[in-house]
């Protein structure tokens, strides 16, 4: 699997600018495994002040709860990379700013760090909008760390753009 190009993501990210400015929203995002990658991306767009509002960058998990709010005991029966922490970041980064929509990324980039219940590739997204809408999914990537990290950039951004349609 090679990473997603850069020209791909700069239109996903434009995709996804366009359909907030459409609506006049604001966006927030949490990021874990992807280091702030999301953030980065969009604020290269000229005019993205206009649709994003912040982002987290919360590697630990006392990050994760100091931050937006993410309980430690969610953690500690979840564990970080799972749907009900990616939920959680997505939910606490809607109500720790004023942002309209949220996405949220958590996962085992590798090349070490995974187990056999968690394997390296293991992305949970989250995604949450201010009308109380909140989904979460899981996928598997495959590739090195820079891939898996592309992927699950232009995943979330997929994912938010499907939910705004």
């Amino acid at each position: 699997m090679a990473r997603v190009s850069d020209e791909e993501l700069v239109r996903l990210a434009r995709e996804l600018g366009d359909k907030l400015l459409a609506r006049g929203w604001m966006l927030a995002t949490a990021e874990s495994c992807t280091g702030g990658w999301v953030g980065q991306l969009l604020t290269a767009l000229p005019g993205s002040s206009q649709w994003y509002e912040r982002g987290f960058i919360t590697y630990a998990n006392a990050a994760k709860t100091e931050m937006l709010g993410v309980p430690a005991g969610l953690i500690e029966a979840h564990g970080a990379v799972s749907e009900e922490i990616a939920g959680a970041m997505a939910a606490g980064a809607l109500k720790h700013s004023h942002a309209q929509a949220t996405l949220a990324i958590s996962g085992i980039a590798g090349p070490g760090g995974g187990s056999p219940q968690k394997p390296v590739g293991l992305v949970c997204y989250g995604w949450a909008l201010k009308d109380g809408t909140l989904m979460s999914s899981t996928c598997r990537l495959d590739g090195d760390r820079e891939e898996i990290r592309s992927r699950a950039v232009a995943a979330a951004l997929r994912g938010l753009i499907d939910l705004l349609e």
